[in-house]
């Protein structure tokens, strides 16, 4: 029997995350002839990543990773694509051994990808060889955001956070999950938020760690410490540690040529965030 178009199109493939030894090669070349910026003048992180700690990091990326390595231990675990509203959807599959295991969409945030998962696949997938108990066991999906890792770039505006959402959604149902919970962090968070405030019928549950709740404006003269600190924080990151979001957000494009010019910058862009 011939395939439809729309069977062509909702096909899932087995994927193998892997780089070319010419990617590897231009990496390290770019690597080594990276120009560096002149010394930050305060002794301390205030102006950005330092300059030693960059140089210290790119020289361990040049010269001690091993891509072969991460791609051993990310390749464990079943990867796949899919194409979903006209974009390819990279995501791992990962099936518990308890058949009556609940059905897990995790979402990661920026800036990270699937990585971010990898020390929770095993004890969320078979709890029982970590400790604990197989009443708490996860058939697990893990989906990279459009544009991230070995998903595809999107070719024109429109993916927003209802849109991965609803895709997400899809991608649940197209593995034949018509109940399922879901959780992120970050830009996972927000995603996970929509796919509750969509409630296209499918998600029964969503946990954020990273929940965005402003006081109400009419208990400002009544918070407790931990809000004051809370929104102290918040405020320090409006300050100063939001820039880059602004620019993302703005005017991607333009810092895009740095980034995907200079692996020692796009390093630096994601190293600050995670300090």
């Amino acid at each position: 029997m011939k395939e439809t178009a729309n069977e062509i199109t909702n096909q899932i493939v087995p994927f193998t995350m892997s780089a070319t030894q010419s990617e590897l090669t231009d990496l390290s070349r770019r690597l080594e002839f990276t120009r560096w910026p002149d010394e930050e003048t305060p002794d301390d992180w205030s102006q950005g990543v330092p300059l030693s700690y960059m140089q210290e990091i790119t020289k361990y990326w040049q010269l001690e990773y091993k891509w072969s390595e991460r791609a051993v231990l990310l390749n464990q675990w079943p990867g796949f694509k899919t194409e979903i509203d006209g974009l390819g959807i990279h995501f791992l599959h990962v099936k518990s051994p308890e058949p009556n295991a609940s059905p897990l969409l995790l979402t990661h945030g920026w800036p990270g990808s699937i990585v971010e998962f990898q020390k929770v696949i095993g004890p969320l997938s078979n709890p029982v060889a970590h400790g604990g108990s197989a009443a708490d066991a996860f058939d697990l999906v893990i989906p990279s955001l459009p544009g991230f890792g070995f998903s595809d770039k999107p070719r024109a505006p429109g993916w927003n956070i209802e849109r991965i959402a609803a895709a997400w959604d899809e991608l649940m149902v197209r593995l034949e999950y018509q109940r399922y919970f879901a959780q992120g962090g970050d830009w996972g968070s927000i995603v996970t938020a929509a796919i509750g405030v969509q409630n296209l019928g499918h998600c029964i549950g969503i946990h954020m760690n990273m929940p965005i709740a402003p006081p109400d404006p009419g208990q400002m003269d009544s918070l407790s410490e931990l809000e004051q600190s809370a929104l102290a924080s918040m405020q320090f990151y409006q300050d100063h540690d939001s820039g880059y979001s602004k620019q993302q957000s703005t005017r991607p494009q333009t810092l895009g040529y740095g980034l995907a010019d200079s692996p020692a910058g796009q390093a630096a862009w994601i190293i600050e965030k995670f300090y």
